[in-house]
């Protein structure tokens, strides 16, 4: 990959329990830190050897810790909430990592595409030391798919099934605690890619064409396509979900949209 490749930061902050977490990944130092709330002050920060990643880092308490998971390139990894030690580390996959890690079953869930690889990992939140991608090499990866992984959305879990919609608008649903694919599905004809993360609402799936098309799919392990609804304008964002109402930021607009107000 270019060594000049950075387009900005795209991380978000996350907070939990009095704390900031900020992932910063760049070109040179890149760390992971803790911030006072309230103060702004540093309570720990923890060195990364890693370029440039775009991806927010998830707070997880699952088998008697509490974590911050990073994807990354050169560095997936989870941190002791407390202090900033690292506890686990894997290396590799797709070198522009976006998607978000996302926690259900006791397995952490991380993906990403670009270059070569493009895996879809399913870590134990239990897992300790350094690790290969390779499921059949480490007990700590329960099971891993290594060509299927997306570049810019960050998956699904509800119950339990693990959604993976890519950015050629393919959604591939796996058994969340085992990895078994149930289908992979082409949404709408192919010709407009997908880069906002799809949602959940009361059973239902939304995914969003870059052309605004929002795709409704059933919840479960077999394909039900339940609609397919214009926002009238090209939407690139991922919709929030608050009190019964879905926001869409369109190119021009912001789009509420509800059974009723």
């Amino acid at each position: 990959r270019a060594k000049d490749a950075q387009w900005g930061f795209a991380s978000s902050p996350v907070i939990h329990d009095g704390k900031v977490i900020v992932q910063c990944d760049v070109q040179g130092d890149s760390f992971v830190a803790a911030l006072d709330v309230k103060t702004g002050d540093d309570l720990w920060r923890t060195a990364r050897t890693e370029v440039p990643t775009w991806s927010t880092p998830t707070v997880c308490e699952s088998q008697g810790r509490l974590q911050v998971i990073c994807n990354g390139w050169k560095h997936i990894g989870g941190y002791d909430f407390a202090t900033g030690e690292e506890l686990w580390k894997v290396v590799g996959g797709g070198d522009i990592p976006v998607p978000t890690p996302v926690v259900a079953h006791d397995l952490i869930f991380i993906t990403s595409a670009h270059g070569r690889h493009a895996p879809i990992l399913a870590i134990s939140t239990g897992a300790r030391g350094e690790f290969s991608m390779a499921a059949e090499e480490s007990e700590h990866m329960v099971w891993s798919q290594l060509r299927r992984g997306n570049y810019m959305q960050t998956p699904i879990v509800y119950g339990d099934e693990l959604y993976c919609c890519n950015d050629a608008g393919v959604l591939s649903v796996y058994e969340a605690r085992t990895g078994k694919l149930h289908y992979r599905e082409r949404l709408g004809a192919g010709m407009t890619g997908f880069t906002g993360s799809g949602v959940t609402a009361t059973g239902r799936l939304y995914f969003t064409s870059e052309m605004g098309q929002v795709h409704v799919v059933a919840a479960g392990p077999t394909f039900k396509l339940l609609g397919t609804n214009p926002l009238g304008e090209e939407c690139l964002s991922t919709p929030a979900v608050s009190q019964g109402v879905m926001f869409y930021r369109t190119r021009g607009h912001l789009v509420a949209v509800a059974d009723r107000l």
